[in-house]
């Protein structure tokens, strides 16, 4: 019994040793190998240092700023230089003009003038020939009632006339076209005021007739005949309209007043009359939005304009800018400004060859106000006074 004791005691041990070497060897890892004892690392490239890193510092005599000799030998002294001023333009001057701008009007001769004294010098003058005259003037943006007038005096005065040698003709069509082009209108621009205040002058029309350039190339005229003008930026609708007008005025020294985009042109037509009158300036010039005609809340806004400007001064001069090429177009919207403000003149553009010059006739016939200037190009300085006879001269030709 003692001894079947002992041998399940033995086998107890030796299961228990046995066990302890599986259990050992399990749990026992690896080490991963020692690292060098001393690294071999490469070296990245050296890099610039600044400040305090450059190197080591070294003594050197120092001297203090009272010690530096400054340009001058005074710091205050220092010359800063200024930005440079804007180039002032000097505009070309408005006498004589049209004169010589004539060669750009008389591109418009050939549906008019030559026209005419083409169908008036035949042989036989009959209702055909004259239905041909009247379709040419209707043609060339004269307008109806004016028409018939014209062509009932030619009628006439060639029957009595007879004879018809070239040079008489020309001046027989010379002497009616400046009679229908009303000669005895005032087209001089009002730009001085009765009262103790600067001129006053609003731009109106659509837009896309050249309204903000107009106003521009205005100023351009005025400071060209010694007048200082002041800007107003009423066009708060139109995205860079404001910029636009201002370059226009800084080209020739004027000063522009405008206000936020989208602002009430109102308010910012106000504050340049009333800039205007505390710099004691000859003229205020007024570029308003370019509302469409057909939109009756906007063109009482433009109303609102005008009186808002009157509680300064009354206005001198309400200027209706026109696309000479749109022809009865530019008519309909003429009635509608017309009905809004008191027009007192007119400005045709793009009157440079692409226009009928009967346009002149038909729209001073429809307002009863004079055109007081038109537009012969792109040039700054292509605006110009009317003058009948330098324009009945490029119509007709020599």
């Amino acid at each position: 019994m003692e001894t079947v004791i002992l041998a399940v005691v033995i086998a107890v041990l030796v299961l228990g040793v046995l066990g302890g070497l599986v259990v050992g060897s399990r749990r026992k890892k690896p080490l991963p190998p020692a690292p060098p004892t001393t690294p071999d690392l490469t070296t990245p490239p050296a890099e610039p240092h600044i400040g305090d890193e450059a190197e080591t510092p070294r003594d050197e005599p120092r001297r203090t700023i009272e010690e530096v000799d400054l340009p001058g030998g005074d710091a205050s002294s220092v010359a800063v230089e200024e930005p440079p001023l804007p180039v002032i333009e000097v505009p070309e001057p408005t006498a004589g003009r049209l004169v010589r701008l004539r060669t750009r009007l008389s591109r418009s001769q050939n549906a008019l003038g030559k026209g005419l004294l083409a169908l008036l010098a035949r042989e036989h003058l009959d209702d055909e020939t004259w239905e041909e005259v009247e379709d040419t003037l209707l043609t060339a943006d004269v307008g109806v009632q004016p028409t018939q007038e014209l062509v009932e005096r030619l009628r006439e005065r060639v029957k009595v006339l007879g004879t018809r040698t070239p040079a008489e003709l020309r001046g027989l069509l010379r002497e009616e076209l400046l009679q229908i082009l009303e000669p005895g209108f005032d087209r001089v621009v009002k730009t001085d005021s009765n009262l103790d205040t600067p001129g006053i002058v609003m731009v109106v029309g659509v837009n896309g007739t050249g309204k903000t350039t107009t106003t521009g190339k205005l100023a351009r005229v005025l400071v060209a005949d010694g007048k200082n003008v002041v800007l107003g930026a009423a066009d708060t609708f139109r995205a860079a309209a404001a910029d636009q007008l201002q370059t226009w005025g800084d080209r020739v020294g004027a000063r522009t007043v405008r206000g936020p985009e989208g602002g009430d042109p109102a308010s910012i037509a106000f504050d340049a009359v009333k800039e205007g009158i505390a710099a004691g300036v000859d003229v205020v010039l007024i570029d308003t939005a370019g509302r469409l005609h057909t939109k009756t809340g906007l063109m009482d806004e433009l109303g609102k304009v005008k009186r808002v400007v009157e509680k300064h001064a009354p206005l001198d001069e309400v200027l209706l800018v026109l696309d000479a090429t749109t022809g009865q177009n530019g008519l309909v919207q003429a009635r509608v400004f017309a009905e809004v403000v008191d027009i007192t003149g007119i400005v045709l553009t793009k009157l440079d060859g692409t226009a009928k010059g009967g346009i002149v006739i038909a729209v001073q016939r429809e307002l009863g106000v004079p055109v007081k200037l038109i537009g012969l190009g792109e040039g700054a300085d292509d605006l110009a006074p009317f003058e009948p006879e330098a324009f009945v001269d490029a119509l007709i030709g020599d």
